[in-house]
């Protein structure tokens, strides 16, 4: 009878510190094996060496870094996305990294002016590069510096920015493109980056977002193409912080509520006085963006259109300010 009372369920509380440490140990045991897991991954990508293609009018060298946003602790077990699973190895295992280096280009006061484009749902570096001729568009901006595709979630359905939205991250990530700028002869030892700007389309504004906070490094420019969905917070931030920079939001009617998000965040403007300039995409030219500010595009084409034909992604780096030109 007094050990029946005493394992009885009134005295459930005894068992409470030994339930803890288990769920304790058992919680640090999974952090462990997602550490060596993830850094399995990494490892393994690394050992890729440098590939180069020739491009008409310049070279794309392809490389691995640890500093990409995946491999993730938070998403070795896959995701799961409208019913739909992506798992690790096809969609959250690649740290790829592509660098578009145009032919012309002249290093100048031993420092780079950096140019960083992340993909949107559903694609990769590749693909996107392809398909919004990318490479084309930037080698015609005829700007001294480079363009830098980094992986995040491969041909999947997800904005998580995984290693890049922790603190300083990127700035592993901006030695990492320079160290092997370095190996390739296109640098010097002592060369630094210069301005950097941060681009993309449709769901990368989370990781640029974080980027913008968390980075390490100053960001003067930032071009987001049907991307404002969210983290308008963030990008205020970055405004109200970086009073010499650009910031381009082209928006449509056909990007899921990029452009509810647009006006929300132009009425806030309004309210706090900051000035911007809003225009029609048919509008827009190479003299009225040359100038540090803010700015906001609506564009009455489709989602995935207002990257090229025209291409606007070489007005964007063109006009810039923030970015030499090689005839500078």
């Amino acid at each position: 009878m007094y050990c029946s009372r005493f394992y009885g369920r009134n005295n459930w509380f005894l068992f409470l510190p030994i339930c803890i440490c288990l769920v304790t140990f058992s919680i640090y045991a999974q952090k462990k094996k997602n550490v060596a897991k993830e850094r399995n991954y990494v490892s393994h990508a690394n050992k890729a060496a440098t590939q180069v293609e020739k491009i008409n009018g310049g070279s794309i060298f392809h490389f691995t870094s640890s500093y990409t946003c995946f491999p993730e602790a938070s998403r070795l077990n896959g995701h799961t996305y409208d019913s739909q699973f992506y798992d690790l190895k096809s969609h959250y295992s690649d740290s790829s990294v592509l660098m578009v280096v145009p032919d012309e280009l002249h290093v100048l006061h031993d420092s780079i002016d950096i140019v960083f484009w992340f993909h949107g749902w559903l694609n990769n570096i590749d693909t996107a590069l392809n398909y919004y001729h990318l490479a084309t568009q930037f080698i015609a901006s005829h700007k001294n510096a480079i363009l830098v595709l980094a992986e995040s979630a491969k041909d999947a359905p997800d904005s998580y920015g995984g290693k890049l939205e922790q603190p300083n991250v990127f700035r592993s990530l901006v030695q990492d493109v320079l160290k092997n700028l370095r190996s390739n002869k296109i640098i010097s030892k002592s060369c630094k980056p210069g301005n950097i700007v941060l681009a993309g389309h449709s769901g990368a504004y989370r990781v640029i977002a974080y980027i913008s906070q968390n980075g390490g490094v100053a960001i003067k420019e930032i071009d987001l193409f049907d991307a404002l969905y969210s983290e308008t917070d963030k990008f205020m931030q970055w405004l109200k912080k970086e009073k010499q920079a650009r910031f381009i939001n082209m928006y449509t009617n056909t990007g899921g509520g990029t452009d509810e998000v647009s006006i929300k965040m132009m009425d806030e403007l309004k309210e706090q006085k900051i000035p911007f300039l809003f225009s029609e995409e048919n509008d827009i030219n190479e003299a009225l963006l040359m100038h540090e500010g803010i700015y906001f595009i609506h564009s009455t084409r489709l989602h995935n259109d207002i990257i090229f034909e025209p291409d606007n992604f070489l007005l964007f780096m063109k006009s810039s300010p923030l970015l030499k030109s090689i005839s500078n």
